[in-house]
């Protein structure tokens, strides 16, 4: 499976011409454009603010280790 083709993609341009008309197929471009864009955005955000949890829980994690060794006490969960 090598993917779409020019001659695919020829086709499908062809199909979207003859469905929706060339007055309403730049409208459709610019929604699509739009979507994608906030997709994005909102999956950038996602993977930072899981990067962000990852970092304070590792900082967690080194706080408890160091507190163990001091004291010889295990701190509650």
């Amino acid at each position: 499976m090598s993917g779409i083709g020019a001659t695919g993609i020829i086709l499908l341009v062809l199909v979207a011409l003859l469905l929706f008309g060339p007055n309403k197929l730049p409208e459709l471009g610019r929604a699509f454009g739009r979507t994608l864009r906030e997709f994005k955005s909102g999956a950038r955000e996602i993977m930072d603010d899981d990067d962000r949890k990852d970092k304070e829980s590792s900082r967690v994690e080194v706080n408890r280790s160091e507190n163990m060794d001091k004291d010889n006490k295990r701190l509650p969960d």
